[in-house]
């Protein structure tokens, strides 16, 4: 378990890297470089001092708005630096559960990734939220971290060869119907982004994960996009950001996939 104060530094640390996001995602859909230039106010473009980009804190005390020209900060700022701190609340205590079984030296290496992959995640949904983009740096780094974890776990012994392939199977299947799905209904189902993510998820999740995640995705995607429709906050026909309910599916997936499976072939009989 972790102790208040241990609860309080990790959510602290994430809401630093929190900001950090916030900082690729913004100048990501800007198309700027995030390792140069200094911080500005969506609004005015006033560049912002070090004490305007204290993470959590600066939003909370200038009331959600500018300094310079008052106008409102974008919520998802805050939003994004809360739910990074609560990864890593959450990626520490999942650890202390999974990881301290792993063997040297994925007792380091595999909670790193993991964190990692948490992390390149957000920016995904960040900005498929903010303007349904996908940024290919992103993809490449989750798919190129994700194929190095997967040899890395098959080299040590760790991961069979057969589930290997059938990792790299999944992923390229699912990878086909995505972009037949994009073919037959011209992109207007979904864009060819979430072709490219489903790649690196199918490596991630194997089977039969995909599989469950693949129709949990189009579930979440139905149900909330019925809801804001007749909660009138989304126009019939009006294309949704398809990412983030496959990356949650994928969440879903990678705890309970194996029990939803067992689940679903015990409802049929099997």
């Amino acid at each position: 378990m972790i102790d208040a104060a241990s609860f309080v530094l990790l959510f602290l640390l994430g809401s630093i890297f929190g900001s950090f996001i916030n900082v690729v995602v913004v100048r990501t859909l800007a198309g700027k470089s995030w390792v140069k230039g200094r911080s500005r106010c969506d609004s005015c473009k006033h560049q912002l001092s070090w004490f305007d980009n204290i993470p959590l804190l600066s939003y909370l005390l200038l009331g959600g708005k500018c300094r310079y020209c008052q106008k409102k900060i974008d919520p998802s700022h805050l939003l994004l630096e809360i739910l990074t701190g609560c990864l890593f609340v959450w990626w520490w205590w999942m650890g202390s559960v999974f990881f301290r079984l792993s063997q040297h030296p994925l007792v380091v290496v595999q909670p790193l990734f993991w964190l990692s992959i948490g992390m390149i995640l957000l920016v995904i949904v960040a900005t498929d939220i903010k303007k349904m983009i996908i940024p290919d740096g992103a993809l490449i780094l989750l798919t190129g971290l994700t194929l190095v974890y997967r040899i890395t776990l098959v080299t040590m012994g760790i991961m069979q060869v057969a589930d290997w392939w059938l990792s790299l199977a999944s992923s390229l299947v699912a990878g086909l119907i995505f972009f037949g799905l994009w073919l037959f209904t011209k992109g207007k189902g979904m864009g060819f982004g979430d072709v490219k993510l489903v790649v690196p998820l199918g490596l991630l999740l194997g089977w039969p994960r995909i599989l469950v995640a693949f129709q949990l995705s189009f579930i979440l995607g139905a149900v909330v996009g019925v809801a804001l429709v007749l909660w009138g906050k989304q126009k019939y026909k009006k294309p949704m950001p398809f990412g983030p309910f496959l990356i949650l599916a994928t969440l879903i997936s990678l705890v309970w996939g194996h029990s939803i499976t067992a689940w679903y072939l015990g409802l049929m009989g099997f």
